[in-house]
């Protein structure tokens, strides 16, 4: 079934209200009057930042990977940086002007979907290697033959760049050879832009409910 995206009125009212949400984690008090906000985050904003749980900071702080998914698909920001490389989540968190903004096409934005998907199943394999929480199935006969070929497939689709040793390139080399901290980082960016670019593609579905299936 196609997926029907988002109305231009409804991204523009999250990535108000997602930016509001990071300036406060920033500690900047922000009135929520006005912003569409879900029950967790008014909960948020009605305390200052500095008395959250570190956990909820970070996340409200990652939150402007989401912000900059959703002004990129309204067409503010040109393109979506590599996903070895974040947002200015500072930046893009100051008031936009978004009232002129209308969303890319939908071709656009379910591409950017399927690449946002794909660099988080390689995040999320790569944590299932290290923790040797499953195996391959099928036809493959290893990780490394599974992850060549999807790496292939995507690129020959023109949603992933050039695999570098049979793995997606990240931080200049094969995703496999990444630090921790590296991979702590494509695996956040992932996550979040697949986030963002789900709740987009998916008009039926709230903020809280989306699914982030790979």
């Amino acid at each position: 079934m196609r997926r029907r995206p988002r109305s231009v009125k409804q991204v523009r009212a999250r990535a108000r209200a997602l930016a509001a949400l990071v300036r406060h984690a920033q500690g900047e008090p922000q009135d929520p009057a006005g912003l569409a906000l879900t029950p967790a985050e008014l909960e948020l904003l009605a305390s200052p930042a500095a008395v959250w749980p570190e956990q909820d900071v970070v996340d409200a702080t990652w939150r402007g990977e989401a912000v900059g998914t959703l002004v990129w698909a309204l067409g503010v920001v040109r393109d979506l940086p590599p996903y070895d490389r974040p947002f200015d989540h500072a930046a893009l968190a100051r008031p936009q002007r978004l009232d002129e903004s209308e969303l890319r096409p939908r071709e656009e934005l379910a591409e950017a979907r399927e690449a946002a998907k794909l660099w988080h199943w390689r995040a999320r394999t790569a944590v299932v290697q290290d923790e040797h929480l499953g195996g391959v199935s099928g036809t493959w006969q290893s990780f490394d033959q599974l992850i060549a070929a999807t790496a292939m497939k995507g690129h020959a689709r023109g949603l992933l760049p050039l695999p570098l040793r049979g793995d997606f390139p990240a931080f200049g080399k094969p995703y496999r050879s990444l630090s921790p901290k590296e991979r702590a980082l494509a695996h956040s960016i992932a996550a979040e832009r697949h986030y963002a670019l789900d709740w987009l593609c998916s008009s039926g579905v709230e903020w809280v409910d989306v699914r982030t299936d790979t």
